[in-house]
């Protein structure tokens, strides 16, 4: 009789472990992995040997304009979808902005999985490559930016020309960008071949220079995420290479 009672209590203990740990496991693991393998299927994404505007030879690469059908739309918008109602208080943006080109469906898809996925009515823009001077006219189609909270929408931050350019085109019409939401964040210092000293990444300085260090830049996918996914899937030859690029050009402040 003690022995069952003390293993009923024992499997009451196990269960409610486990479900604590449910409760810890980061929400976006699951998403994460379903967008790392739907990457890798159709070519989005690969590992090898790639050789960089700057000069750096990368052990991976990533094309987000490859992810051009309902499917792989589906599993990247309900991805940021899923990072932004996690990460930001629906109470703290009004607007989701895509910058043209890759950024317009982005905003649009994910506004949708927000509304379908978690009861989140949000309003999306765009911009035009260049402004309109006839009909309507103007910078921006989609929602009206005066006075809103904006959240940023883009594949990869690299140097970070185009989302300063859509911060900038952002605050021009009266809005105040909150946020930024990218697909991957390579985890890496600026600069060429040579390290500079001190350098950080293109995300840091988005986040440091535009929106006060509060690490509102988010990634659907970090380049220690990579790591992690090869390594449980035991292609440890791509880890090796992921590693070494990491400790020579990673940011170590993360």
């Amino acid at each position: 009789m003690a022995d069952t009672v003390l293993s009923t209590v024992t499997e009451a203990y196990v269960r409610q472990d486990s479900a604590n740990q449910e409760e810890q496991r980061d929400p976006m693991e699951g998403f994460r992995s379903i967008f790392i393998s739907d990457a890798l299927s159709i070519g989005a994404l690969k590992f090898g040997s790639f050789a960089l505007k700057s000069g750096r030879s990368s052990p991976y690469f990533f094309n987000a304009g490859l992810l051009c059908s309902g499917p792989l739309l589906d599993t990247l918008a309900s991805s940021y979808a899923a990072l932004i109602a996690t990460q930001y208080p629906r109470d703290s943006f009004d607007v989701l902005f895509g910058p043209a080109y890759k950024g317009i469906a982005l905003a649009g898809a994910t506004a949708l999985c927000l509304h379908r996925d978690h009861a989140i009515s949000v309003s999306y823009a765009y911009n035009r490559k260049e402004a309109k001077t006839h009909g309507e006219g103007g910078w921006v189609v989609g929602a009206e930016l005066k006075g809103k909270r904006v959240l940023i929408l883009d594949d990869v931050i690299t140097a970070g020309t185009a989302i300063r350019q859509a911060i900038d085109g952002i605050t021009n019409e009266g809005g105040t960008v909150v946020g930024v939401v990218v697909a991957l964040d390579r985890e890496e210092v600026g600069g060429g071949i040579e390290v500079v000293p001190g350098g950080k990444s293109a995300v840091k300085d988005v986040d440091d220079t535009f929106l006060g260090g509060k690490g509102a830049v988010k990634a659907v996918v970090r380049m220690r995420d990579l790591i992690a996914w090869l390594d449980k899937n035991g292609r440890q030859d791509d880890v090796v290479s992921m590693q070494a690029y990491w400790e020579k050009y990673g940011v170590k402040d993360v």
